[in-house]
């Protein structure tokens, strides 16, 4: 009795997966960005990402954005500034000032417990021995569990074991000159490099946020150039005012 050999089981090729960019869909529960001290940009990529993601959510303009803080990341880049932060986001804003990492931990897999949160924000100095792949763990599961997300800024930290589902390396970049104002800062903006991601390859990319939307810097140059020079919004009437003219 003969035996033919079962034909060889054809797999799915794999999709490619999706480039990462602004607004494409809803982000993890939990992502991480590492950054210097030495500049506010972890914090700055925080807020732009927390916002992009937040934008669609019209329920979310109204809950309250928890921002957790541990002593040694307060001594390196300072305690959120109300005046620098949205209008939106100044009423809302609950600041936690952790004395330890695991007095901030705490804090944070408390906050991602309460559903009334829109997100919470976090700042956790180096690498902490609390700061664990366990600790990552229940960090992911409790805000998968709860629907609350959670960006953790690693101030002056090496990429260890972590959970998290994205995360990014953060770095100041140079500011597209001021659409209105070419002596005045222009729009805040950032390198980043996703590192790390389920559902996006890896890549860089420049962000600028544009007045609250978080733009590729290629996009917010676009729109600089479309923008009407400044110079010439304005012209020299002559003899009756516009206005005058209008009632003729």
């Amino acid at each position: 009795m003969s035996f033919k050999p079962s034909p060889a089981r054809v797999l799915p090729a794999r999709l490619p997966e999706a480039r990462w960019r602004p607004g494409l869909d809803v982000p993890p529960f939990h992502s991480e960005i590492f950054a210097s001290s030495a500049e506010a940009s972890g914090a700055g990529l925080a807020l732009a990402l927390a916002r992009d993601a937040l934008a669609g959510a019209a329920e979310d303009h109204t809950r309250h954005v928890l921002w957790v803080q541990d002593r040694n990341a307060i001594q390196r880049g300072g305690r959120p500034c109300l005046a620098g932060l949205p209008s939106d986001w100044r009423r809302r804003l609950i600041h936690v000032a952790a004395a330890t990492p695991e007095d901030a931990l705490f804090a944070l897999e408390e906050g991602l417990k309460c559903r009334d949160l829109a997100c919470v924000i976090g700042e956790i100095a180096g690498n902490p021995r609390a700061l664990n792949f366990t600790a990552s763990r229940r960090l992911s599961l409790t805000a998968e569990r709860h629907g609350v997300r959670l960006w953790l800024v690693r101030l002056d930290a090496e990429p260890d074991l972590s959970s998290a589902r994205m995360r990014w390396q953060a770095r100041a970049a140079p500011s597209p000159p001021s659409r209105w104002n070419a002596a005045a800062p222009g729009t805040a903006t950032w390198h980043a490099e996703l590192f790390r991601a389920r559902a996006h390859a890896p890549g860089e990319w420049m962000l600028s946020d544009d007045d609250g939307t978080l733009r590729l810097h290629s996009e917010l140059a676009e729109c600089a150039a479309a923008a009407p020079d400044s110079v010439h919004l304005a012209r020299p009437t002559f003899g009756r005012s516009l206005a005058a003219r209008a009632r003729a």
